[in-house]
């Protein structure tokens, strides 16, 4: 979603902000790029052409063109504009305070159903505090009802199941065991086909009526673009779905299905599958999602995720430590396990502000360094772990943690340099005024230590190098 799309419409608006001035010339050449950008991002057609119009007659009033930072202005419209069209606000699962509330599932085979499934159940259970069951009713394909039995072993979900038999039946049983054994949510994992077709919809309409679900959630795969808009709209005028999750978010996608399906089919996006893990799921926002296509970060997913797995007491104790400069191995372990529970490098740093230009470079780190750099910990005395100068100050000692993770010196080395350079980094902000602090959090890059250069010797010595 953010790739291709999200880096076309950032050159184009680039053109436009930061100049004091701007005429309907300006504002003309800007939209025929984002027209193209979106049109190449698979985005529908009629849904571009509303965009374009809508954007195009607020960026040309007098109002814009005449006042302070026009530039900035237009991307400000342009971003209401796509917040508009992926549907203003986010919407929430509909759940009954008490009693049972039954969530049926629908989508094309090889839509990511069944895990969407997996890793709704974790999402309700987790937000909700709430006991799911899931009902195995997709019979067409035998691996489905193997796949989410496997899926609820590893989420500890319950799964209730009859093998290949009649998808009624099972989701009439399904929901009297469900009264039975007092589960507050069931979701129903139904049939999914190649393509649409009549026995499909008849079938789906069927459980619809015997379930009345009070949610009906489509899958949809969004690296098939504009075609997934009207996929939704096939199932949405049939069963009238409540809303839409889109997987493979993940993926190197061009972004059209978030744009395209709530114009076209009238459906809600209510979730968004971001990774292969099974919670790598979030609530949509299209506020945020039209920040990040942007450029402009999203501070609040970062925030939510950072308040997920970072424990508030740890953190602050960390903060203090790494100030009073005690900051040792053991805290940078923390650090680590901390950084992998909020997700991947490139990710996190998509989600700040201004950061968006080193995203994809960030996307070459490998994630696996972290669990490279902890064995390395682990291959340490605890004496070690406390007392980093130890391991600075003496060869052997590196040579044996080394030799104990199976890894090479120069590994070890790199990790003594990060430990080093957080110091640094802390050291820094701790001299720092409110002012500079301020001025860093705008330009984060400034943070960064800078190289030491010295002073040449002989031949060519007023040169100076590194």
């Amino acid at each position: 979603m953010e790739n291709s799309l999200s880096q076309r419409l950032q050159m184009a608006m680039r053109r436009i902000t930061g100049r004091g001035s701007l005429n309907e010339n300006d504002i003309d050449e800007m939209m025929r790029e984002v027209r193209l950008s979106l049109l190449e991002a698979d985005v529908n057609f009629k849904v571009v052409k509303t965009f374009i119009a809508d954007v195009k007659e607020k960026a040309i009033g007098e109002k814009i063109l005449k006042g302070l930072n026009p530039g900035q202005q237009v991307v400000k419209i342009v971003h209401e504009e796509l917040k508009k069209i992926m549907g203003d606000e986010a919407s929430e699962l509909n759940i009954n305070p008490s009693g049972l509330t039954t969530i049926m599932t629908i989508g094309l085979q090889g839509s990511g159903k069944t895990t969407a499934i997996g890793k709704l159940g974790v999402y309700i259970r987790k937000t909700y505090k709430k006991k799911v069951l899931f009902v195995a009713a997709d019979v067409y394909r035998p691996a489905a009802i193997e796949q989410l039995k496997v899926l609820g072993k590893q989420v500890s979900i319950d799964v209730y199941e009859e093998g290949i038999t009649d998808a009624r039946k099972i989701v009439r049983n399904g929901l009297e065991f469900a009264q039975k054994e007092r589960y507050d949510i069931v979701i129903i994992d139904t049939a999914g086909r190649l393509h649409i077709d009549e026995a499909m919809m008849q079938e789906l309409i069927d459980v619809k009526e015997i379930a009345k679900p009070r949610e009906i959630l489509l899958t949809v795969d969004a690296m098939t673009g504009q075609d997934a808009a009207n996929i939704a709209k096939s199932f949405h005028d049939q069963l009238n779905a409540t809303g839409a999750i889109l997987t493979k978010m993940d993926g190197d996608t061009r972004g059209g299905a978030a744009l395209s399906i709530r114009t076209v089919s009238g459906i809600p996006i209510k979730f968004s599958s971001t990774g292969e893990k099974l919670d790598a799921f979030e609530v949509f926002h299209p506020d945020r999602m039209a920040s990040r296509i942007l450029g402009m970060g999203d501070v609040l997913t970062l925030i939510e995720k950072a308040t997920e797995a970072i424990d508030e007491d740890e953190a602050k104790n960390m903060v203090e430590k790494m100030m009073s400069n005690s900051f040792n191995y053991n805290d940078l372990l923390k650090q680590f396990k901390m950084i992998k529970r909020m997700g991947s490098i490139s990710k996190l740093i998509g989600f700040i502000p201004g950061m968006g230009k080193i995203k994809n470079a960030a996307s070459q780190i490998d994630d696996k360094q972290f669990d490279k750099m902890s064995v390395l910990i682990s291959s340490m005395t605890e004496e070690e772990r406390k007392k980093p100068d130890l391991i600075a100050n003496s060869s052997r000692r590196r040579q044996r943690i080394a030799r104990g993770a199976g890894m090479q010196v120069a590994d070890l080395n790199r990790l003594i340099q990060a430990l080093e350079t957080q110091k640094q980094l802390m050291k820094k902000m701790g001299n720092m005024d409110e002012e500079t602090l301020e001025k860093m959090a705008k330009n984060p890059s400034q943070m960064a230590p800078q190289p030491s250069y010295k002073k040449g010797k002989g031949k060519n010595k007023g040169q100076f190098r590194r």
